[in-house]
C-alpha cells in the first residue's frame, strides 16, 4: 500500500514561473505552464510532515522557522538553473531525489 502523498510548492523569494522550466518540464510529459509561483506564507506550511528546501538561502531562512514537532525537515543542494541544460540537470536531480524519497516513505 502506498501513502497517499499531498506536494505543495512555495518559496521565500517566489520570482514567477520560469518558461525554462516549463521548457524542461515539457520535454518529459508534464505541462506547468498553469502553475504560479507563491510565497511559503500562501501555503498551509505549518500543518506539514515533511519539508524539503532546494536552494541554500531557502535553506537559511527556513532553519529558524517555526516548523511543526511532527515536521521531517530535508534539505536537497540543488543550484539555481539559469541555462536550458542546467533546468534540465536541476530536473532530473529532482526528479531523482522524490524517487529515492518516496522509496525510504514505503
Amino acid at each position: 500500500m502506498k501513502p497517499e502523498i499531498t506536494v505543495l510548492s512555495a518559496g521565500i523569494n517566489p520570482e514567477g514561473l520560469s518558461s525554462k522550466a516549463v521548457k524542461a518540464m515539457l520535454e518529459i510529459g508534464q505541462n506547468i505552464s498553469d502553475q504560479t509561483s507563491k510565497h511559503l506564507d500562501d501555503v498551509p506550511w505549518k500543518e506539514v510532515d515533511y519539508a524539503i528546501t532546494l536552494c541554500n538561502s531557502a535553506n537559511e531562512a527556513c532553519i529558524t522557522m517555526n516548523w511543526p514537532d511532527k515536521c521531517v525537515r530535508e534539505h536537497w543542494p540543488i543550484t539555481d538553473p539559469n541555462s536550458d541544460d542546467e533546468y534540465i540537470n536541476a530536473r532530473d536531480e529532482i526528479r531523482d531525489r522524490i524517487k529515492d524519497f518516496v522509496n525510504r516513505m514505503i
